[in-house]
């Protein structure tokens, strides 16, 4: 761990940017690759956006951010990004052809020791890694989104991935203030999207049967979560009591969606060009700015009061 001084930051999109400042912030050198000039642009306004909302949040001071944005240096060569790299971590777009094809090319530039870190949001690290000379040096780290205010990374060794690499990986997270949460073994979408996307299903369908509003799904969503941060889903069985909860599993289970194509709201939303916030309307009307930008706002203020709690109870 000792011997990582030097990090190469593959992608200036929605995530490699903040990576790159969580890298910073944390004292390692950091060479951000984009593909072109306004690509490298692109990729520092992220880097300022990511201390700044770190400053808002108090989770660094004004006097780190100028020390950090120092650290980073951006480039659109692949070779200057990845010569001396020790750690590589990846944020390029989520297409397994362009991944494997974007480490083919580090592992040519790299120096021998680098580990290789995907982002990936669920895709199988064994197929990344699987064009690699050395794919035990290969791992999935991925951060979830927005990534500097949540702290937890889900590490998934591919299977050739040594247990020195998942071990590294894993600690050199914990040196950047995240929670390494590590699987056993790979599994399509990891932990949190197979969770995410089981939820999503059922809310979607809770909405196409007439059952409920999309404003009174994520209501009462909300406030179950709130016991879920308290208690996951397996503790809260456990204090339920098993034998109660399989009584309900008995009879809800059949009657859950079991679906294993695109729920039908999210098909039509993509014909008809609404693709949310990014667009102006999704399952709700996001044409007011105002709005958007106030969602958004509350939603970094609790992540950013959750990440306190986190950091002061691991301190």
């Amino acid at each position: 761990m000792n011997d990582i001084k030097t990090i190469c930051s593959v992608g200036t999109g929605t995530m490699g940017p903040y990576m790159a400042a969580l890298f910073a912030l944390a004292g390692y050198d950091v060479r951000m690759y984009g593909r072109s000039a306004p690509s490298v642009e692109q990729g520092f306004r992220g880097v300022c956006a990511c201390l700044e909302s770190c400053r808002e949040h108090g989770l660094v001071t004004s006097e780190q951010i100028p020390a950090a944005v120092a650290r980073i240096q951006g480039t659109a060569d692949l070779a200057e990004a990845a010569a001396g790299a020790d750690f590589v971590m990846e944020s390029v777009s989520e297409d397994l052809a362009v991944k494997r094809e974007v480490f083919a090319a580090l592992e040519a530039l790299c120096p021998t020791h680098a580990i290789f870190a995907s982002n990936t949001s669920g895709l199988s690290p064994t197929a990344i890694a699987s064009g690699l000379v050395n794919p035990e040096r290969f791992v999935a780290a991925h951060f979830l989104n927005p990534p500097h205010l949540m702290a937890i990374v889900e590490v998934v060794p591919g299977e050739a991935t040594s247990p020195a690499t998942v071990d590294a990986a894993c600690e050199l997270l914990k040196k950047i203030g995240k929670i390494p949460v590590t699987l056993k073994r790979e599994a399509l979408g990891f932990i949190a999207n197979r969770l995410q996307f089981a939820l999503l299903r059922e809310a979607l369908h809770l909405v196409d049967q007439g059952i409920a509003t999309a404003e009174t799904v994520d209501t009462t969503l909300k406030h179950l979560s709130r016991r879920l941060s308290a208690t996951g889903p397996l503790e809260t069985a456990d204090l339920g009591g098993l034998d109660v909860f399989h009584s309900i599993a008995a009879y809800l289970l059949p009657d859950l969606n079991a679906s294993t194509a695109p729920p039908p709201a999210l098909a039509a939303a993509r014909e008809r060009g609404d693709l949310g916030a990014k667009t102006g309307r999704g399952f709700y009307d996001w044409s007011d700015a105002a709005r958007l930008a106030a969602v958004k706002k509350h939603r970094e203020t609790i992540l950013a009061e959750w990440l306190r709690r986190d950091k002061t109870s691991l301190s």
